[in-house]
């Protein structure tokens, strides 16, 4: 019996020490520190190791500086070049890519990133900020031009809803399964249905402040959340353009769209 006994104690321990906590980096590019602000808040909660990828030429100045220069690098198929990261990529098991969407995918830095850096074996989890949206399509690119790693699910917000990145990224965190907590259950939406004359200034009302136009909302499905109810609109824009757009309306507070679908 008392050998049996510690057999299974060693068994155990021998598991104990084979269960090994997986590695975890932050890599992020930021231009205008928006999404800095949510790698910094990543690596707050896990605790885990942080990196910037920095560009030897800055994009810097105004909106209109960054996009001229953008728009040239794309016409003449250049990319930025890159100081060296801090980290190794290779010390880790887990990467939390960071950027900015630009022109509907990752900011052309992380393009600059994507051609050095070796994810093999790698769990690559995306996140980025944007003016509209743009996480489900940069992450469709990612999944294009990275082929030797596992891509998890991503997290996105909106610039205009920076504040909220504390609460959203614990959600995110847990739910991923990267530090435990408990995650909030959401019920399904409900399907969709012609939009009523109140939704349809919900939706006026959350979108009218960006500064392009987004279309016009066609059908509605809604869901109840804590504290007031979330929307998802179908939304049809200029040449027929179809997108989805959330909307979350919280009780006593101005509705404010999270992010759009194209």
């Amino acid at each position: 019996m008392k050998k049996l006994l510690a057999l299974v104690c060693s068994a155990m321990m021998f598991a104990s020490c084979g269960a090994q906590k997986e590695k975890a980096l932050v890599v992020y590019y930021s231009q205008s520190n928006t999404t800095k602000t949510v790698a910094q808040e990543i690596q707050k909660q896990l605790g885990c190791d942080i990196a910037e990828i920095e560009c030897v030429e800055p994009f810097n100045g105004d909106f209109n500086a960054v996009v001229s220069r953008w728009q040239e690098d794309q016409k003449a198929g250049k990319l930025p070049e890159l100081k060296p990261l801090a980290k190794n990529i290779s010390d880790y098991d887990v990467i939390f890519l960071g950027y900015p969407i630009w022109g509907g995918v990752y900011a052309s830095p992380i393009s600059s990133f994507l051609k050095t850096a070796d994810f093999n074996g790698k769990k690559l989890v995306p996140f980025c900020t944007f003016g509209s949206g743009g996480l489900n399509t940069s992450v469709d690119e990612l999944k294009k031009n990275v082929k030797n790693a596992t891509i998890l699910e991503g997290y996105g917000i909106r610039q205009a809803r920076i504040a909220n990145v504390s609460s959203e990224v614990n959600q995110f965190l847990i739910k991923g399964g990267f530090k435990q907590g408990t995650l909030e259950q959401l019920p399904d939406f409900s399907a969709q249905k012609e939009c009523t004359d109140q939704e349809k200034e919900i939706f006026t009302e959350a979108t009218s402040g960006y500064q392009f136009p987004l279309g016009e909302a066609t059908s509605v499905a809604q869901r109840k959340i804590n504290g007031g109810t979330e929307y998802l609109f179908n939304v049809e824009g200029q040449n027929g353009a179809k997108s989805q757009i959330y909307v979350i309306a919280k009780d006593g507070a101005k509705p404010e769209f999270t992010q759009v679908v194209r």
